[in-house]
């Protein structure tokens, strides 16, 4: 039986590891991830990287566009550790946490050594540029072919995909809160022509050296959000105090009733802001 995620490519499943919270999470390692990114990359095909943690498995049983957005990805990693701990617990165990921002980097080793094309879209100009200099100081080989800070209003995200759309890029990555990257994802994709579209968060703030990342101690006791509440106490106590009570609550309810499989929520279609449907 495959477990891979809905809408999953390439014909290669993964090993079992059920539903998660009515999720299909993909149970593969980094090394996994990495070679269906290489396919994606030699067939052209998109494939749409999804990654949770217990922030967006909370979020998500509310919210219908980031739910059907992560229905959507073609690959769904456990980006947070508290998600590979809920696993076993629930008895569908997860090999490994394949967090977001290392798999990010692990893409930007392969853009370096195969020269391969990306685009950056997200954070503040003066974050982007910082990133640029990384990017380019770190992984020269990586061609980087366009970048686009992420304040642009609602009614521009049309023309954004359009300048990604013809820059044509290997590897789009998206650092933008959620659900925004996950909405502009879902509504894009089918247009971009982008092998590999990955949201990557506040990854772009951590490789530009604004953030912080815990140390990898902090990492393996899945204590990174602690480590973020020590360097932002006043905007996030309240929000890690509401999600990690609510990802336990989550997690004990399925443990007695566990959740069907998700299915998506009525919404708007992806359609550009006047109403007609995008160009394939």
């Amino acid at each position: 039986m495959s477990f891979i995620s809905g809408g999953a490519q390439f014909g290669q499943p993964s090993r079992g590891a059920g539903l998660l919270f009515g999720l299909r999470v993909d149970a593969i390692c980094m090394a996994e991830a990495l070679e269906r990114c290489r396919q994606a990359l030699e067939t052209r095909r998109t494939l749409l990287v999804g990654v949770l943690n217990a922030a967006k498995i909370v979020s998500l049983q509310k919210n219908g566009e980031l739910r059907n957005a992560i229905l959507d990805c073609n690959m769904l990693l456990a980006d947070g550790q508290a998600v590979v701990w809920a696993s076993r617990v629930l008895g569908h165990k997860l090999p490994e946490r394949v967090a977001g921002i290392d798999l990010f980097q692990e893409l930007l080793g392969l853009a370096d050594r195969d020269h391969r094309r990306i685009y950056l879209l997200g954070a503040t100009p003066h974050v982007l540029d910082s990133l640029l200099v990384e990017i380019s100081r770190r992984w020269p080989g990586a061609e980087i072919v366009g970048s686009q800070d992420g304040y642009y209003t609602e009614d521009q995200a049309e023309a954004v995909a359009e300048r990604i759309r013809n820059a044509r890029p290997d590897m789009l990555f998206l650092g933008m809160p959620s659900p925004k990257k996950e909405i502009f994802l879902r509504r894009f994709q089918d247009h971009l022509g982008v092998p590999i579209l990955h949201g990557v968060g506040g990854s772009f703030d951590v490789l530009a050296g604004l953030t912080r990342r815990a140390p990898v101690l902090w990492q393996r006791m899945g204590l990174e959000w602690a480590y973020r509440l020590l360097q932002e106490p006043r905007r996030l106590w309240k929000r890690y105090l509401t999600t990690n009570t609510a990802f336990v609550t989550l997690t004990l309810r399925e443990v007695f009733r566990p959740s069907a499989e998700l299915q998506r929520m009525p919404t708007s279609d992806r359609t550009g802001p006047s109403g007609q449907p995008l160009s394939p």
